[in-house]
C-alpha cells in the first residue's frame, strides 16, 4: 500500500451510490448488493460503516439535508425581511438541488417513504439543521401559518425540491420568483 496515495472514503462512496440508486430506481431498487456494486466495494464493506440499510439511508439523508441547509443558509442575511430571507432560501434550495437532481430525487423518494417519521424526528433533534433554524427565527416564526413544521416544509420548500428533481423543467427567473412568492404565501398567515 502506498502511504502517499490519497485515502478513499468508502463510506462516502457508499452513500453516493445509495443516493444515485434511490434517485434512479426508488427505494426498492437500492438493495445492498446494488449499492456495493455501484460503490465499487464489497457488501461487507458497507456493514463496516453502517449497521443496516436503514442506518445507511438515514446517514445519506442527513448528509444531503446538511449540505442543502448550508447552501441555503449561505445566502441569507439577517437584516433582510422574513419574506426576502424565505425567497433567498427557496431559490438557494432549488439552485443547489438543480445542480445535482439525483439529490432532489433522493429527497423526494425518502421523504415520502416509511422513513419519513424517523427523518422528521431526527431533524427536530438536530440543532445543526439550518432549514429548521431558519424557520424558527424570532421574526419569522410568528408569521408562519399554524401548521406542523413538516407541512410548512412541504408547502414552502417541497416545491423547490420537486421541481429540481425534474431536470426537464426549465424555469426562467420570473417563474422561479413567482413560485417562491406563492410558496411564501402558502406558509404564512393571511
Amino acid at each position: 500500500m502506498n502511504p502517499s496515495a490519497p485515502r478513499v472514503d468508502r463510506a462516502a462512496l457508499v452513500r453516493r451510490a445509495l443516493l444515485e440508486l434511490v434517485a434512479e430506481r426508488g427505494l426498492r431498487g437500492a438493495n445492498m448488493a446494488a449499492v456495493a456494486e455501484r460503490a465499487g466495494v464489497a457488501v461487507g464493506t458497507i456493514y463496516v460503516h453502517y449497521g443496516s440499510k436503514d442506518e445507511l439511508m438515514l446517514a445519506t439523508h442527513h448528509e444531503v439535508k446538511q449540505e442543502l441547509g448550508r447552501a441555503a443558509a449561505a445566502t441569507i442575511k439577517p437584516a433582510d425581511s422574513p419574506a426576502e430571507r424565505f425567497r433567498l432560501l427557496w431559490r438557494s434550495v432549488y439552485g443547489h438541488l438543480a445542480h445535482d437532481p439525483d439529490r432532489a430525487r433522493f429527497l423526494v423518494q425518502i421523504e415520502s417513504s416509511p422513513y419519513s417519521a424517523a427523518l422528521h424526528a431526527e431533524g427536530a433533534a438536530d440543532p445543526e439543521d439550518e432549514l429548521r433554524r431558519a424557520a424558527a427565527a424570532s421574526d419569522l416564526a410568528p408569521l408562519l401559518a399554524d401548521l406542523p413544521l413538516e407541512v410548512i416544509y412541504d408547502l414552502g420548500i417541497g416545491p423547490a425540491v420537486r421541481l429540481a428533481a425534474d431536470p426537464s423543467q426549465i424555469l426562467d427567473e420570473a417563474s422561479l420568483e413567482r413560485l417562491a412568492t406563492a410558496c411564501w404565501r402558502a406558509i404564512t398567515k393571511p
